[in-house]
């Protein structure tokens, strides 16, 4: 297979994480004999020192012309108060727009080496697998109206929740479809009891639910979800929500997987006619400016998103579960980086990836 891939390693440690992640994508596809097509593109704050804008006409047709996009992150203190369209995050937006990704699935899931890492109790963390499906195109960061007008006592600024019918449907339709594969489980979060945008949500999911009676519906309040995520983390398998909600609540999810630099993230919008999904690929955490250029950083969240590409843009599962499997091997090693807590000295981010490629092998077929 051919594999067209657009790297934006945007901002901070992006770049290094990207690296390691690109490393990896080219020694599994050099193993299982596929034809690997690199471009590299400038997103975020990096695009605006370069041309201005943080998401540059260049890396939209690049974007566009690519079978999937693998992401590094966004972001540089330095933009902390610029205005809203010349800050990198605007980048990150533009990008999830013009590919028209509407879902974002972020899987989480606790390892047996990184129990202690957790900083909940091993029985709680111990067995935790769940996928957090976001809605990513409509909410509170896509509304209008929006924005700050007025001055002194009569400033003010507006943010609008926005949802239509077709925009949940879809959504939860890719919900349904993932607890198919999984235990057939959805667990909706919203926050129905105050907002009349959520009483919209929870009523659409409930009419989409009745097309999948193999699979198990509940509702649960975002605070509630919350806290249930801190006490019964096991009891979740697809956790479908909204955009702002799913944003927060996911980060929370980072807790019971060790380190936020080990989530990996799909956002998967249209479906080709091969049943690949068009996809924009990066790891849950931001750029870490402190650490960055000091060969730290956690490559494994961009590491696991190479996989998550694999399985969701190209259809190469047995590619995808060789990934999984050699990200699983290397942190029972303790080769990890120190955000990890490694017994010994930790890896370096370079160090990382090199013990992910020399772990991965092609399984041998009769």
């Amino acid at each position: 297979m051919k594999l067209n891939v657009l790297t934006l390693p945007g901002d901070g440690i992006g770049i290094e994480v990207t690296t390691e992640a690109v490393k990896v994508l080219k020694h599994i596809a050099g193993l299982y004999g596929h034809e690997l097509s690199l471009n590299e593109g400038l997103l975020g704050g990096i695009a605006i020192h370069k041309t201005g804008n943080p998401f540059p006409d260049e890396t939209r047709e690049l974007a566009l012309h690519a079978d999937a996009t693998l992401m590094g992150a966004v972001g540089l203190p330095e933009f902390d108060n610029a205005p809203p369209d010349k800050r990198p995050e605007r980048g990150l937006l533009g990008i999830r727009k013009t590919l028209e990704v509407y879902a974002n699935l972020r899987p989480v899931r606790s390892y047996k080496a990184l129990l202690d890492s957790s900083p909940l109790k091993n029985h709680l963390a111990d067995g935790v697998d769940m996928i957090i499906v976001r809605e990513l195109t409509g909410g509170l960061y896509y509304g209008t109206p929006r924005g700050i007008s007025g001055s002194g006592a009569e400033e003010r600024a507006v943010n609008s929740m926005v949802y239509t019918r077709p925009e949940i449907e879809r959504v939860t339709h890719m919900a349904f479809q993932l607890a198919r594969k999984r235990r057939k489980k959805v667990t909706s979060v919203d926050k129905s009891n105050v907002l009349e945008n959520s009483q919209l949500w929870r009523r659409v999911v409930t009419e989409v639910a009745r097309e999948y009676p193999d699979v198990t519906l509940d509702h649960l309040l975002v605070d509630n979800c919350a806290m249930q995520l801190v006490l019964n983390p096991k009891r979740f398998d697809v956790v479908l929500t909204e955009n702002l909600f799913g944003d927060i609540l996911s980060d929370e999810g980072a807790v019971l997987a060790g380190s936020i630099g080990m989530l990996p993230s799909a956002s998967i919008g249209s479906q080709r006619p091969s049943g690949a999904w068009v996809g924009l690929y990066e790891p849950v955490h931001g750029s870490a400016p402190d650490i960055a250029g000091q060969n730290k950083a956690n490559p494994l969240g961009a590491i696991g998103s190479v996989a998550a590409m694999l399985e969701y843009s190209f259809g190469l599962m047995e590619e995808a579960n060789a990934v999984n499997r050699a990200m699983e091997e290397v942190l029972n090693s303790g080769r990890v980086t120190a955000d990890l807590k490694p017994a010994g000295a930790p890896a370096t981010t370079a160090e990382v990836g090199d013990a992910i490629c020399a772990t991965l092998v092609r399984p041998v077929t009769a």
